[in-house]
């Protein structure tokens, strides 16, 4: 459940990188038995190296998921973390949602946003896309500009809770203010091959929120937001 003012599509479970490497093979000759042949003749024998057959380097496979943390911790006593999770192509049993015409959003593949709080991913009683969106490739706008505090309880306004922001690329990292004057600050980062990013921080039982900061790589702050609690 969340608390957010930007679009959220569908979301969903964390998924492991996967790198495939080719398996190499090796071989022998042996020399036929029978006696030497003349020094002069051995002269111009070519090396054994050169005999050899040729071994073809290892080739690297794009990961079809790719999955980023991008914050962990503690609090109120239990572990959080949050992930970014990208699927190259739309995984099978995805559905892309439809607009009330029937119409599907474009997409054709999947970044989805895995949140866990005590070990209970947020949104699971949605399945396993509820924390997902669709997306156009590695470099979709549609995947940044949005924030969003998310938790188990009242819509992300209670209880232990994570804000998380997927910035414009200006955005270096976050800090929260809270009411008490504690600073909670968390760098951006980024899933690697695409333009997808997010930070994230955890805000305890009890807390309130009185500003929402963004910086730039220089510390000049581009937004500041207060109507978070």
């Amino acid at each position: 459940m969340a608390l957010s003012f930007a679009r959220k599509a569908g979301m969903a479970t964390a998924a492991a990188v996967a790198i495939g490497a080719v398996s190499f093979g090796a071989s022998a000759v042996a020399a036929p038995a029978g006696p030497a042949a003349p020094a002069a003749h051995q002269v111009g024998a070519a090396p054994a190296a050169a005999a050899a057959k040729a071994v073809a380097a290892p080739r690297k496979q794009t990961p079809e998921i790719v999955t980023q943390l991008i914050g962990k911790g503690r609090v109120d006593g239990k572990r959080w973390s949050v992930a970014l999770e990208f699927h190259r192509t739309l995984p099978e049993g995805y559905e892309l949602p439809t607009s009330p015409d029937g119409t599907p959003a474009p997409g054709t593949a999947l970044l989805c946003q895995r949140m866990y709080i005590d070990g209970v991913r947020i949104d699971h009683q949605g399945g396993p896309w509820s924390d997902c969106q669709p997306v156009t490739g590695t470099h979709d706008p549609a995947g940044s500009g949005s924030m969003g505090l998310w938790g188990f309880q009242d819509k992300g306004t209670s209880g232990s809770r994570l804000m998380v922001s997927n910035p414009e690329a200006d955005i270096a990292y976050g800090i929260v203010n809270l009411t008490d004057g504690t600073r909670l600050k968390a760098a951006t980062v980024t899933v690697p091959g695409t333009d997808y990013r997010a930070w994230a921080v955890a805000i305890p039982n009890g807390k309130t929120i009185s500003a929402v900061d963004q910086y730039d790589k220089r510390h000049h702050r581009l937004t500041h937001d207060t109507y978070w609690r």
